[in-house]
């Protein structure tokens, strides 16, 4: 098979033929006015190589005929890139040819720059006015983010992207060498793993002899020369492998015709191990050409398992095995469905030859993988034994979608998770289970089941008991030991490799740390209210705290008291909304604007702007450090002008009680390009990495840290308290959000009043009186 291959004819009935060789009901028409769509809709498109862009999808169509994919999926390669390169829309596509080959276009189609507008806004959480520039690895990220989740949904979306991808590589030629390299180490980073994880042979060693023909062309060369160099040899050697076991099966089967047995019909081919394998092989054990063991291989395929296991036989008499190279792909099959004998042997003229065995379903699987079991029925859906090796795979994506709070943060976690080299290990069930190198058995745990993984206690390996953080090998049998009442260890968090159990793992915590926000936040309301004066029994009634969380946008109550538990909002401000007779400032005895009976005397609100207030000293008070677009009063201090606090500052709470005619209501709003200091407290789990992470998202955003005191708390966690220069109460809660969604970010908030650190600058301006403006209370 060769590496590239010359351009077809633009002619859509050599294709025809081809679908027809497999599935002779195909619509032909169907596809002919695909072709003739897609071949409108590009006219005059140029590829980078000069030849008609027609050719491409032609082309990619053709990888999917090879894979003998379904009509609707050769369609949809047609019209690929319809939709993401010329004017005809999806609605178009679904109109002419139905939902299913939409929803394949729709899948492998890059996001619009609108879409990736919207995106980095969200995860900016800049404004719509504001600029943000889309760079090309958060592109790429989101548009691989698109692509596997529309993978989760239906695998073929993948095999047409592989498809496309393989053909792009074959026509890499015409890009300039930055590109060329880019796309090649993509390629490997990403597409070649996902073929095989998908089993899909026939596309896996191709694009990595091609993407490693552009990273490495060196060591490229020189594979390909020392090969080049033994081609003869090989192939003499090849051929005598074939005759000797030909001639050892003929014989074979001559008893069996005279012992009235069923004769085996074997097909014997040989290969040569691609470049990428070989070189990989070289590199990661240290070996010269002449040291690769499985460099000449040998093939055979036969009609059953039982007939695998006899020419194994045959192969042992012929030649001598060599010890610990033996594996029983068909009893455990790999994860991706592979089965196979594979046995390595001591050939004709010393030289290493593995062979190996299987059946032609074994060699059909083996090729094109989750391709190979596509069934042409109505809906067009994969056959339900190898749909149960991929839910897996697709509740993985699921999971990750939900936990990732970026693209990047997604693709990071499926490229460490999915394509990373690989243990295979086995439950005592015989029940083969894959994990990336470094795997512990509590990823082994939560890889079967996250319950499994929250109530595991211990682990056998092998029938012996290991501790946690013990690696799991190729070939381990792992039995979890559970217990109903075991909890996870935050330790747990240091030990595991696969973004699953992290992510499982902190969705614990942090729902235990909901659990017992929600408690303090209903504690913290009912306190502040007896304090108040009011009825806590009455003012926190379900139907009364599930419209203010709407207000709020959380989705229930119990999110609306754990936020309050938490620091996030304050209490007072909770209480003013729940209370169905105005502001509480204006009804509790001692508030300024009220009498003692309670009743208002006055409605106006001294107003704190630019240029306000001549000749008065207007400073933050430093026990609660307000923002503007807070709650806030002021204390007309002695000598000092006003003092502004929080309005739930513990410290303006008793100078009410004790000196109300001191208090001021005060609207403040800040000024442009102003910005104060003010406290932060995280709390975060102990790993190598994450403090450059978190300054490097408060750096992007242009927020200054003047202090940072961090300090180990119990259980691996550590406790952050900062201080931030931030413009308003707004930004302030913008980037709790962007530092609460880093992952080993337990928990972020803005302390309350009483524990508010003191910087030691303070905030000062003189103001004047002349744009005084009274508000309309």
């Amino acid at each position: 098979m060769t590496l590239a291959a010359e351009p077809r004819p633009l002619d859509i009935e050599p294709l025809i033929e081809r679908v027809r060789a497999y599935h002779p009901d195909v619509d032909a028409d169907l596809l002919r006015r695909a072709y003739r769509m897609a071949e409108e809709a590009h006219a005059g498109q140029l590829r980078d190589s000069g030849v008609p862009y027609i050719q491409h999808p032609l082309e990619v169509a053709h990888v999917l005929v090879d894979l003998s994919m379904d009509p609707a999926t050769i369609i949809a390669g047609l019209l690929h890139d319809v939709v993401e390169d010329t004017t005809i829309g999806l609605d178009t596509i679904r109109a002419q040819y139905g939902e299913e080959v939409a929803e394949l276009v729709d899948g492998v189609t890059k996001l619009s720059q609108t879409e990736l507008f919207r995106r980095a806004l969200i995860e900016s959480g800049a404004n719509r006015d504001e600029p943000v520039s889309i760079e090309k690895a958060h592109e790429r990220a989101a548009n691989m983010r698109k692509i596997f989740l529309a993978m989760a949904r239906d695998v073929r979306v993948m095999i047409i992207k592989l498809a496309d991808r393989l053909h792009n590589m074959k026509t890499l030629e015409g890009l300039p060498a930055e590109k060329q390299c880019r796309v090649s180490e993509e390629t490997l980073q990403i597409f070649a793993p996902l073929a095989h994880r998908l089993g899909i042979w026939h596309i896996k060693w191709q694009l990595e002899d091609l993407a490693f023909k552009y990273t490495n062309r060196e060591e490229y060369d020189r594979i390909a020369d020392m090969l080049a160099r033994t081609r003869r040899e090989r192939e003499e050697i090849l051929e005598e492998v074939r005759q000797e076991l030909r001639a050892r099966l003929d014989a074979e089967n001559a008893d069996a015709q005279r012992q009235g047995r069923q004769p085996i019909q074997a097909d014997i081919e040989g290969r040569v191990k691609h470049l990428y394998s070989i070189w990989n092989k070289m590199r990661q054990q240290k070996l010269s050409l002449d040291e690769v063991y499985d460099l000449i291989a040998v093939r055979v395929i036969v009609t059953t398992r039982e007939e695998c296991y006899n020419v194994l036989g045959m192969v042992h008499e012929l030649w001598l095995p060599f010890p610990g190279l033996f594996s029983d792909h068909i009893a455990r099959p790999k994860p991706n469905n592979y089965q196979s004998l594979h046995t390595k042997v001591l050939g004709p003229r010393g030289m290493p030859i593995e062979v190996q065995i299987r059946t032609w379903e074994m060699h059909r699987t083996a090729h094109f993988g989750v391709a190979a079991h596509w069934t042409y029925k109505e809906g067009g859906r994969v056959e339900k034994r190898y749909e149960d090796k991929l839910s897996w795979l697709r509740q993985q994506m699921f999971d990750w979608q939900s936990d990732s709070s970026s693209d990047q943060e997604f693709l990071r976690s499926v490229t460490e998770d999915l394509f990373t080299d690989q243990v295979f290990a086995f439950t005592p069930r015989g029940d083969v289970i894959d994990l990336p190198v470094g795997s512990t058995p509590i990823d082994f745990a939560f890889r079967i089941h996250s319950e499994l993984g929250l109530k595991c206690t211990g682990a056998r390996v092998n029938g012996v008991q290991r501790p946690f953080d013990y690696q799991i090998r190729n070939g381990d049998i792992v039995e979890i030991i559970t217990r109903s009442s075991a909890q996870p260890s935050y330790d747990w968090l240091n030990l595991v490799k696969t973004s699953h159990a992290k992510s499982r793992l902190r969705a614990w915590f942090r729902k235990q740390r909901h659990s017992e926000n929600v408690v303090r936040g209903k504690e913290l309301l009912e306190k502040e209210a007896t304090r108040l004066g009011l009825d806590p029994k009455e003012l926190l009634r379900s139907e009364l705290l599930s419209s203010v969380a709407k207000q709020m946008n959380y989705q229930h109550e119990e999110d609306l008291l754990a936020g309050i538990g938490h620091g996030y909002v304050a209490v007072t401000s909770i209480l003013n909304k729940l209370h169905g007779h105005g502001p509480i400032r204006q009804q509790v005895v001692g508030w300024p604007g009220t009498d003692g009976d309670g009743r208002p005397v006055s409605e106006g609100k001294l107003r704190i702007t630019a240029g306000g207030m001549e000749d008065l000293f207007v400073h933050r008070s430093r026990c609660c450090l307000p923002l503007p677009g807070e709650d806030v009063v002021g204390y007309v201090t002695r000598g000092r002008g006003i003092a502004i606090h929080r309005e739930d500052c513990p410290n303006a709470l008793a100078a009410l009680e004790q000196e109300p005619h001191r208090i001021q209501q005060l609207e403040w709003a800040g000024t442009s390009g102003e910005r104060f200091p003010t406290s932060l407290r995280m709390e975060t789990l102990d790993r190598v990495g994450l403090a450059a992470t978190v300054f490097a998202a408060f750096g992007e955003r242009k927020i200054n840290i003047k202090k940072a005191n961090i300090r180990p708390r119990p259980g691996d966690s550590t406790l952050w308290d900062l201080v931030v220069d931030v413009a308003n109460k707004d930004e302030l809660n913008h980037v709790i959000r962007v530092i609460g969604a880093i992952p080993d970010v337990l928990a972020v908030s803005r302390p309350g009043p009483e524990a508010t650190a003191n910087p030691r600058s303070e905030t000062r301006t003189r103001r004047s009186t002349k744009n005084q403006a009274p508000a309309a209370g």
